[in-house]
């Protein structure tokens, strides 16, 4: 069975220099709409957010939605799952993503909780695209 393709779409707008320009982003669904980024907010304590944030946020939602799934081809249902993930910069890189989670699900073991949780460590989709093949269209207007 073939699956459709999901596409979803944000776009930033960026205008000045790196240190001290600004920009504002935008997802496709407008739960972002227009908001700030900049250098204070990625390498100081700036108000508004950045990519390290975001990426954190997509990898600790869908970490848990996978787990979900898993728990659930298992059988089992959670009553909660809190997934918090930390990624890291350095050195002008993207190095290290850590995950958290905290999970109350009735009747299983430990044993098989971690066996779950590393499947849905390897194969939620963020997990991957943190190790994808990344692709680039650029065009330049004058």
């Amino acid at each position: 069975m073939t699956t459709s393709a999901i596409k979803r779409t944000a776009a930033a707008h960026w205008q000045g220099r790196g240190t001290d320009g600004a920009g504002q982003l935008t997802t496709g669904s407008t739960i972002l709409q227009d908001a700030r980024y900049s250098y204070l907010t990625r390498f100081e304590e700036g108000i508004g957010t950045n990519p390290e944030e975001l990426i954190a946020a997509a990898h600790a939602g869908c970490f848990a939605m996978k787990l979900a799934f898993n728990l659930q081809a298992a059988g089992f249902t959670a009553d909660y799952i809190d997934a918090r993930c930390e990624v890291v910069l350095q050195d002008g890189c993207i190095s290290a993503s850590h995950l958290s989670i905290n999970a109350s699900v009735p009747g299983l073991s430990l044993a098989r909780f971690r066996e779950l949780v590393d499947d849905a460590r390897q194969k939620c989709p963020v997990s991957q695209v943190l190790r994808a093949d990344i692709h680039c269209t650029a065009h330049l207007n004058q």
